[in-house]
């Protein structure tokens, strides 16, 4: 299964990368979110969960949300921030995301939500 990360900590992301690798899924992974909605705007069928940062250069990714969902693209999206005050996660579930984790997490955790996703997604195809 193809995934799109947009996470702009290097270190982060490499982490968040390697984990989902090892259990088998495709990623593709931006730091940017302006270059994230070109992969979105070209290659959207591809990938089966998207996971966000809300903070990135470019476009965040609470505008990311907005502009999938404001072309009916049906593509569940984790949205992962340090914002944590409530008003914020509100925030993000209404602009789109269908889930919302807050930094620090435990890695386990991430996986659990994405396999989630999966299960609500009309989208996932068993390989």
């Amino acid at each position: 299964m193809r995934m799109l990360l947009v996470e702009d900590d290097s270190g982060l992301g490499t982490a968040i990368k390697q984990v989902l690798s090892r259990e088998t899924y495709v990623v593709d992974w931006v730091q940017d979110g302006t270059e994230a909605w070109g992969y979105l705007e070209n290659q959207w069928t591809q990938y089966k969960v998207a996971i966000f940062d809300w903070i990135l250069p470019g476009l965040s990714g609470l505008e990311l949300c907005k502009r999938l969902r404001a072309k009916n693209n049906p593509l569940p999206v984790l949205m992962l921030t340090a914002k944590n005050r409530m008003e914020e996660t509100i925030m993000g579930l209404d602009a789109g995301a269908d889930d919302y984790l807050v930094k620090p997490f435990g890695m386990v955790e991430l996986l659990a939500r994405v396999r989630a996703l999966r299960r609500r997604s009309p989208q996932f195809q068993p390989p």
